[in-house]
This record gives structure tokens, C-alpha cells and sequence, in this order.
């Protein structure tokens, strides 16, 4: 009887440790899921809002900001070619201050409010304009804004759900950056 327990107990922890490896896997990877959107809700981020710039940058034109069409690591028609980049909130500040595209070097990461207006709150996987930003991964993306609960933490948009949050600075986070605007 003691044998057969022990045999059950193997089994189980071995199918636990098979269910950590898969999910390990999955939070690890960004899967390409299709976006889903409500047609009964009204858009947030409506295509009459933006103007493709034709230079790899969209125009908000209800905010003035000028956006980069591909997150970073992103590049080419339809931001197909590369891979979306992941970065520590210091290391995204320093990607924004580096910038340097098409001439200007006045890019920087937007502000939490800035980056929550492009949230599509009627669009899932991604809940954004994936018209105008397409190809944007449905994970975290880093503002400038840190919390104001811990100073280790800075807020986020996580454009999977239309999601706020503040996560720790040393978790990985995408970037869009923008000019203009503030």
C-alpha cells in the first residue's frame, strides 16, 4: 500500500512538474492570437482618430501626438520583420532617450494616461488599433510614469486586455514610443 502511494505521489509530481514546464513555456513566448472585437461597444480608438504618416509613424490627430507605428524591435510593412523587443523600465527609459528615427531625436516613452489612450476597449488580443498598430504584441508596455505606491514599480498598459498596472521595474515590457504631445 505504501508502494502504490509512493507511485501515485511520483506520477503526480511528475505531471506537475510537465504543467510548470508548459507554463513556463507559455509566459515565456508571445503567441500570435487573433484580435477580437465587440461590435456592440463603441470604439475608443476609432480609425477617424489617426492618419498613417506614411513614414512608419501615426499621427493621434485628437491628441497631436505622432506615435511609432512598430514597437520597438519592430520594423517593415505591417511591422512584420524582427521581433517586439522586451526591456526593464530603466532600459526602456534609455531606449526612449536614445532614439534617433527619421531625424528627430525628441522620441521618449509616453506618460501612463498618453499610453492608455491607445487602448481599444472594445478589441482584445490585441486591445488596440491593430489597423494602425499592427503587429503589436498582447503583453505589457512600458510609460514613463512611475508608481506611486513603490518606488521600484512604474506603471504599465498591458495591450492583451486594455489593462493598467504597475509592475516592478525589473519585469519585461515592451515600448511604443511617441513625440509630441505633454
Amino acid at each position: 500500500m505504501t508502494q502504490l502511494r509512493t507511485t501515485e505521489t511520483e506520477s503526480d509530481m511528475k505531471d506537475c512538474a510537465k504543467s510548470i514546464q508548459v507554463v513556463l513555456l507559455m509566459a515565456t513566448c508571445t503567441v500570435a492570437w487573433a484580435q477580437t472585437c465587440r461590435d456592440d461597444i463603441p470604439s475608443t480608438a476609432p480609425d477617424g482618430r489617426f492618419t498613417g504618416d506614411g513614414d512608419g509613424t501615426i499621427t493621434d490627430r485628437a491628441t497631436g501626438m505622432i506615435w511609432r507605428q512598430c514597437s520597438e524591435g519592430l520594423s517593415g510593412t505591417g511591422c512584420a520583420d524582427g521581433s517586439a523587443a522586451y526591456y526593464s523600465w530603466p532600459e526602456a527609459l534609455r531606449v526612449a532617450a536614445d532614439a534617433d528615427y527619421l531625424g528627430h531625436t525628441d522620441w521618449r516613452l509616453p506618460n501612463k494616461n498618453e499610453l492608455e489612450s491607445l487602448i481599444e476597449r472594445r478589441c482584445s488580443g490585441p486591445a488596440i488599433n491593430s489597423g494602425y498598430f499592427p503587429n503589436t504584441p498582447s503583453h505589457w508596455y512600458w510609460s514613463s510614469s512611475p508608481s506611486g505606491r513603490y518606488q521600484s514599480q512604474a506603471w504599465a498598459v498591458d495591450f492583451g486586455s486594455g489593462g493598467v498596472a504597475d509592475l516592478w521595474m525589473n519585469e519585461g515590457g515592451h515600448v511604443r514610443l511617441v513625440r509630441g504631445g505633454q
